[in-house]
């Protein structure tokens, strides 16, 4: 019988979490108490996860087509280098390199950038939790709703507010959001999804809302945390919403968790 993973490859999938965004320079470089962290989610390839949806398809593969099948054994953070500058060669809005630490890296990862330290282009420290309990608790109450992929000609970055009292709020809602998951604390796992969105509401307000976007985002948010500890979606435009809740979800999956 075909395997899925002989269809899309068994290179792992990344689902970023609170603080998405710190890991920029463009954003980092604002933080006045760094470092600002961000959370990743290194998931196995059961399940096909749309292009254009910010769970780092792009990165993916440009992953297979360096490394073919599976991930090359090695030092993870080399390994990181070497996929982003074969990603980002003369690009000049470069990806973030937390998409490749959320391929690479197993388990659950704080990553806290620093632009004092290699100008915040990668990590300062990688916190990671390769812990199955933590990893089965957070599969079981993360639901990954479908919505639609970020239309072209789409750009999040239209208008920037770079307040460094919310990019400090946004870099502290990585960390609590790490935090929580350590502590299987559902509330505060939530409320750090719902604080990275106001943040992101006022630094880069059209990653929520844009003339381009054909679903109305904000509506699907409030509806979705009137009814669940926390929503954020998982890219910018759109793609998945991430909805945290102890009850299922209509229409919604749960990933399952890279742990080695």
């Amino acid at each position: 019988m075909l395997q899925l993973d002989r269809v899309i490859s068994n290179i792992p999938y990344r689902l970023a979490l609170a603080g998405g965004w710190i890991d920029q320079p463009f954003v980092s470089r604002f933080d006045p108490r760094p470092p600002g962290s961000m959370v990743v989610v290194s998931v196995e390839p059961v399940n096909h996860y749309m292009d254009r949806c910010g769970i780092a398809t792009s990165t993916r593969k440009v992953a297979i087509q360096r490394w073919g099948n599976n991930l090359p054994v090695g030092d993870p953070a080399k390994l990181v280098r070497e996929l982003y500058y074969a990603e980002n060669e003369g690009r000049a809005d470069p990806s973030g390199s937390q998409d490749m630490v959320g391929i690479i890296y197993p388990g659950i990862s704080r990553l806290d950038y620093d632009c004092r330290i290699e100008g915040g282009t990668f990590p300062c420290h990688i916190e990671t939790t390769i812990d199955p309990q933590i990893a089965r608790w957070l599969e079981s109450v993360l639901h990954i709703l479908p919505l639609c992929p970020r239309p072209d000609g789409y750009n999040p970055l239209g208008i920037k507010n770079m307040q460094p009292g919310w990019v400090r709020r946004l870099g502290q809602a990585g960390a609590d959001c790490y935090h929580a998951i350590l502590a299987m604390d559902i509330r505060s796992l939530g409320e750090s999804l719902n604080e990275a969105m106001r943040c992101w509401d006022v630094l880069l307000p059209h990653c929520l809302e844009h003339p381009l976007l054909t679903v109305d985002l904000k509506s699907f948010m409030v509806y979705y945390q009137q009814r669940s500890y926390g929503v954020m979606p998982s890219g910018v435009g759109g793609g998945y919403l991430y909805v945290i809740s102890e009850e299922e979800v209509p229409g919604a999956f749960h990933p399952k968790i890279r742990l080695h």
